[in-house]
Order: structure tokens, then sequence, then C-alpha cells
């Protein structure tokens, strides 16, 4: 029986099963996290000695041509296609121009079919054809009429067809591994985590999330999945100009612990404990991670950009924070994804709070998430006063109201950001610690049902 948890992170996800069908051969997938995988199919093929054509159909609509390789004994390739026009009836009549075909007419009175041979002469937004010494366009009005072809044209395949040309030293069966790389077979990671804050534990289940959009079904596949994006020559990467704020980092600290996962190279490994199904325009999860009351600190964040200032208090951000350590923590390396937080309310029930993305994430990292606004803690940012004090010389004192109308004291870390440059702060009514060289943090204690202030003055030179 599933957990809670489970149910709730199946619920999140959308997961529907799909029974496996016997496969014809086996394969083997191996999936990365950047839109590529490596598609290892095992075949016993014959061989009649000499050259002779060898068809391997399902193979992915997307496949990359210049990565196949065919690896078997006493063979050599001399040439290889990929056939992915596959057979529509709009393909059909395409491949038809210039040829003769047969129309099939019901007269809708009586039922008589009547036939005719028709010269097919274009299919530019529908079908022109010859008939006899007149012309006529092939119209969809529901009048009952079907064509008839002499046979299916060369080039088009029910499914995606790779023929390789061979020459072959001998005659009989022989064991090949067709091996190539294609896009389309991609998969993330998906998290649920449920915050009981009477403990301030966490329950996290861990589900990767297959995604198939290859134009064809991997049956029975044996299914590895990769944590890393391996550079791909070619590969299109779009410029996107800077964004004037950095966004929240997830990382705080990052892990220095190793595990038992698997390795390769600089990527780790998640390997499906059984074959698995992955049909075309299919998306499927299986869990990879469960581990019950992981210790985690509720609070919450604000963070201010230089010379930020309101007209009205602007929510807090609630954020937890966790650990993914063997001692007290998660004893995992997390592939990045989506993590989604749920609180149960006063009835028990689940509820969804917020989610937040993490990165790759090593084993004993510190991660810090924001999961959205908070209702009742408000933080009031005023530039009080901005002084000139000589050339390239500016004096800046800011005000910060922090409030609560929770019934419990909270901390809010408050960061002032944009101190690029040389900036100090000249005062400030409470001890500041420096994140990095352009944000300060305070620590402020905001009372139950109650405010704070604190106040800084900024030196800023140009």
């Amino acid at each position: 029986m599933r957990s809670s948890l489970q149910m709730l992170a199946v619920a999140s996800l959308g997961f529907a099963a799909l029974p496996a069908r016997p496969a014809e051969h086996e394969l083997s997938v191996t999936i990365y996290t950047n839109d590529l995988a490596l598609v290892q199919d095992h075949r016993t093929i014959s061989l009649t000695g000499g050259r002779q054509r060898i068809e391997f159909p399902d193979v992915s609509a997307q496949i990359r041509p210049e990565t196949v390789s065919l690896a078997a004994s006493g063979l050599t390739i001399l040439e290889q296609n990929f056939d992915f026009d596959l057979l529509t009836p709009g393909k059909l009549m395409e491949k038809a121009v210039g040829q003769d075909v047969t129309l099939v007419r019901v007269n809708p009175a009586n039922g008589a079919e009547t036939r005719e041979k028709a010269l097919v002469l274009a299919t530019n937004g529908g079908v022109v054809l010859k008939i006899g010494d007149h012309i006529e366009v092939l119209r969809d009005d529901g009048l009952p009429v079907r064509v008839i072809f002499d046979k299916v044209p060369d080039n088009l395949r029910a499914r995606p067809t790779l023929s390789v040309s061979i020459n072959g030293a001998h005659s009989g069966t022989e064991a090949a591994t067709l091996s190539y790389l294609t896009p389309g077979l991609s998969w993330r990671a998906d998290y649920v985590a449920l915050f009981n804050e009477t403990d301030s534990k966490i329950d996290v289940q861990g589900w990767v999330t297959l995604t198939n959009s290859s134009g064809t079904s991997y049956e029975n596949a044996k299914t590895l999945l990769v944590a890393g994006s391996p550079n791909v020559s070619g590969a299109n990467v779009q410029w996107t100009p800077p964004r004037p704020f950095r966004p929240r980092p997830t990382l705080t600290e990052a892990g220095t612990e190793s595990g038992s996962r698997e390795r390769l190279g600089d990527y780790y490994l998640y390997p499906l404990a059984e074959r698995t199904t992955i049909a075309n325009l299919q998306t499927k999860q299986v869990s990879f991670l469960d581990v019950n009351g992981v210790p985690a600190e509720h609070g919450y964040e604000f963070r201010n950009a230089w010379l930020g200032t309101s007209d009205a208090p602007l929510s807090a951000k609630s954020i937890y924070k966790f650990s993914t350590s063997a001692h007290a923590g998660l004893g995992d390396q997390l592939p990045a994804g989506t993590l989604r937080f749920y609180m149960r309310d006063k009835l028990g029930n689940p509820q969804f709070i917020g989610e937040s993305g993490i990165d790759h994430t090593p084993m004993g990292s510190v991660l810090s998430l924001a999961t959205g606004d908070a209702f009742d803690v408000k933080v009031h940012s005023t530039v009080v006063k901005r002084t000139q004090l000589g050339q390239g010389r500016w004096q800046t004192d800011m005000r910060y109201k922090l409030s609560s109308a929770l019934t419990h004291a909270v901390t809010i870390n408050l960061l002032q950001g944009g101190l690029w440059g040389d900036t100090r702060i000249l005062s400030e009514s409470q001890k500041s610690s420096r994140r990095s060289a352009d944000v300060a943090e305070w620590a402020v204690q905001v009372p139950a049902n109650g405010s704070s202030e604190l106040t800084a003055t900024f030196e800023t030179r140009f």
C-alpha cells in the first residue's frame, strides 16, 4: 500500500500506469536531462553473405543519423538511409503526383459503385485530378468517395525505419547492436515535501519524470538516467540579456559528502529497477527517493534592491531550509528539478503551499527554498535621505520597518543588495553580516503581533 506522501506525489504528477508489452528485441536506453538519449537496440539479424540491405524499423523518428553505429562481427557497412517520411493519407496522395489512381464513387441513392482512372496533378492545398479530358478538384464535401492506390511508395514507411546496406562475410544469424543518439527523450526530477509544523520535519518523495516525444515507443527497455547535461556540438545556444537582479539562490552551502550512487564521469546514474515501456507522447513517473523525518527550518526572508523604497509594506518570502546530508538529511544527491511543498490543515489533509526549483545538488548540501509570499509578515523599506558628500560620494539613509501579525515571534532575514563598488556601512542600528561583497544581511527579531525597526546609513563612492 502506498503511503499518503506517495499518493500525494502521484496525484500531483498525474501518474498513469502503462502495461508493458512483450518486446520484439532488447532495448537499452540511456536518457540525459538535456533532451538527449542514447538508444542501444540489440537484435539478431540474418546474413545472406555478400551485399544485402537490412531494415531496422521502430527507430526514433528524430534519430541523428550521423551518430548511428552497427556493431556485429563479419559485416561491413556500405550505406545507410533513414526513412522518416511516414505513411499517412496526405503523404500517400503527395507521392502519387504524376501517377494514376482509381477513384471509387458511391451513389448515395442506391449505393452503386463506379470506378474511374484519374491522374493526380497536384496536392497544394487540395487534390487536383485529371479525369479523361477534364480537370476536377477532389473535395471534402461528405460525398462517399475513396481513392485506391496501386502500391505504397518505396520511401514511405508505416514506422520510422533505418535501412543499412552491408557486405557480409558469411551467411547465418548474427547478434548485432544498433546504437544512436536522439532528441525527444528527456527526464527531470520532481519532489514532493510534506512539512510537519509541529516538530519542524519534512517527508520527501522524489520522482523521475520521463517524457517521450521522439515519435517512437520503446518497449520493455532497460532504462538508465544520467543526472547531467553533456555538451552537444552544434546545439543552439540562445543569448539572453543580463537581468538587473540575480535570481534568489537555493543552494546556500555546497555539500562535500560522497555516497554509494554510481557515477559516470562527473555525472550520477539513476537506473530504473525494472524494465519499462516508454510509449510515444507519454509522461511516466518512477519513484527514486523516499525519506521521512528530515529536520527542517521555517523562516522568512526579504531582499531589498539598492535604493529600494515602496509606498506600502511588501511581503517577506516564506523560506524552508534543510540538508541533503547522510546525517540528519535526505542522504542522497538530488538531480535538478522542482520541489513542491505541502502542509496538513486542521483536518489532517495535505494542502499545497508552494514550489521551488533546485539545481543538481551534491550530498551534504544545505538548501533554502522559497515557497511564496508570507501573508502576515511584511517589510516596509524607505530611502529616508540621499546626501551628496562630494564628487562621486553619496550618503544614503535607509529605514526598514518589519511587522508580523503572527501569534509567535519570528526572525526575518533582511538582505540589502546592490552594495557594489566602494560602498561602506557608516552606521546601523543592528550589526549586519556580509553574505557577499554586495549584500548585507540582518537577522531581525520581530515580536508576536508586533513590529521592529532597523536603520542603516551607507556611503557610496563612484
